[in-house]
């Protein structure tokens, strides 16, 4: 028995294995890239049921259940659905005997009883996910081992089986849990590092490079305009120099967006509860608002107060209002902005209903250079994650193609 446990645990650990080894740096993405991972999963599952756990009462069982709760659980009922179909598949077409139409109904009842908890088990933290998913196989165990009764004299060898299932499905779902969750939390925390070098690279460099860029384009600006008013040039030079002028502007646009990741400044730095700034913000947008039929509408519920640089926090608030702003300059509609406070923090939303975006998409956000907007630089969304990161905040963003986007900044007071 101790053999065979050991080699099970060994072909639900290939999974994992295989995924750190070869693919973490290249698939992530919130949860394990889901199409590798169901692969992954199905070949665990084929080798578990192909090499089950013997005990020494005669009774047999295996750990196909393991794989099939894990993608149920993190990838939903669609990743979870062709699992099922591999699983009832190789159990009653290949394997086949005794059982099959057992397995086939035991198998149809439980699937949809996993997966109603996908939603639930992606909103909560690491350790109440790996007690749920415990929890979860417990009781699928369980719930097989009372289809079984009925069919087999419940005597001691019966019970020791229960205890067998029962203990080997909870403990081994807990340890491989607690793999995945390390394995998720390692690739996060090795983002997060990545994102402070990068933060804290251009917070250096972008101010002082800013200001000398900025002197001589002034000048060359100041002369351009010069020669603009001169008679002596042919109306055909003066568009040529009208060009030049318009690309001086973008430059400076682009050194002024540079230099807003600078450290914060200590003069414009407040102790305040961003009222001020989010009032300032619908104010200095309404205009631009309306111009593309768009309605902004605030709501204000918090009190709770944070020191931050208040130049940098109403430029953060401009470029995701005006983003949300552009995003329905087609259609038109409603960019909502509430504040409010949560314990101990100031929870920001800006929610729009315009044209969305791809999981791709989002995971390209605060890189710089990075841009869904044709001619956009990608510099305005790399200095609001560079100053909520300065607050030791974080942004969270929720968007689906076509139905619209909501940024939810979350600052620890």
């Amino acid at each position: 028995m101790l053999e065979s446990l050991l080699l099970n645990f060994l072909i639900l650990l290939l999974p994992v294995l295989a995924y750190l080894i070869f693919f973490e740096d290249r698939f992530y993405q919130y949860v394990l890239r889901m199409p590798v991972v169901v692969l992954l999963a199905a070949i665990s599952m084929v080798l578990s049921m192909s090499f089950p756990i013997h005990l020494e009462s005669g009774f047999i069982f295996d750990l196909r259940l393991i794989p099939l709760i894990m993608v149920a659980l993190y990838g939903g009922y669609k990743y979870a659905f062709i699992l099922y179909l591999v699983l009832i598949s190789y159990r009653c077409l290949i394997i086949g005997g005794d059982g099959s139409i057992q397995a086939f109904l035991y198998n149809t009842a439980l699937f949809p009883f996993i997966t109603l908890w996908s939603n639930k088990f992606r909103q909560l933290e690491p350790r109440s996910r790996i007690c749920l998913a415990g929890v979860i196989a417990f009781f699928s165990i369980l719930f097989y081992l009372i289809t079984l009764a009925p069919q087999i004299p419940l005597n001691q060898e019966f019970w020791l089986l229960v205890i067998h299932s029962l203990t080997t499905y909870f403990f081994m779902t807990i340890i491989l849990m607690f793999l995945i969750e390390k394995i998720i939390a390692n690739v996060k925390a090795r983002e997060a590092f990545l994102h402070t070098e990068r933060f804290h690279i251009i917070s250096e460099l972008s101010a002082s490079v800013a200001h000398e860029i900025r002197n001589p384009l002034t000048v060359t600006n100041g002369f351009l305009q010069l020669l603009r008013e001169s008679n002596e040039i042919p109306q055909k030079e003066k568009e040529y120099i009208h060009f030049s002028l318009q690309e001086l502007n973008r430059a400076e646009q682009i050194v002024s967006d540079f230099l807003a990741f600078s450290k914060p400044q200590s003069e414009n730095m407040v102790l305040s509860n961003f009222k001020e700034e989010v009032e300032y913000t619908k104010n200095i947008l309404l205009p631009y608002a309306h111009m593309h039929h768009v309605e902004i509408q605030l709501s204000f519920k918090n009190s709770l107060l944070k020191k931050y640089d208040k130049n940098q926090i109403q430029q953060c608030l401009i470029n995701l209002c005006k983003n949300g702003i552009e995003a329905m300059k087609e259609i038109g509609g409603t960019l909502m902005i509430a504040v409010s406070g949560r314990k101990n923090q100031i929870i920001i939303a800006i929610k729009d209903n315009g044209i969305g975006m791809t999981e791709d998409e989002i995971s390209w956000l605060g890189k710089p250079y990075y841009s869904t907007k044709k001619h956009g630089t990608g510099l305005g969304m790399l200095m609001v994650y560079s100053t909520i990161h300065k607050m030791k905040g974080t942004i969270k963003v929720d968007s689906e193609k076509g139905k619209g986007t909501t940024f939810t900044l979350i600052i620890p007071v």
